[in-house]
């Protein structure tokens, strides 16, 4: 029992020492190419959202005819 909770700590500090090597690898983005990329993002879930509403309402009106 003892021997097994020793390589389950052991894997778990050796998990996260991967972690921290490969976290320092990672290339970030510049500040000013994440707002540009938000707001894009933000302004395409916009623009199909009042797409969907827009479908919508027509879909309703078609159909209340009927």
């Amino acid at each position: 029992m003892n021997n097994s909770l020793e390589n389950a700590k052991k894997s778990i500090v050796s998990y996260f020492k991967g972690v921290r090597t490969e976290w320092g690898k990672v290339t970030w983005p510049e500040k000013h190419q994440v707002i540009v990329e938000t707001f894009f993002v933000v302004a395409i879930v916009f623009i199909f959202t009042v797409f969907i509403y827009l479908v919508d309402i027509i879909f309703n009106a078609l159909l209340s005819k009927f």
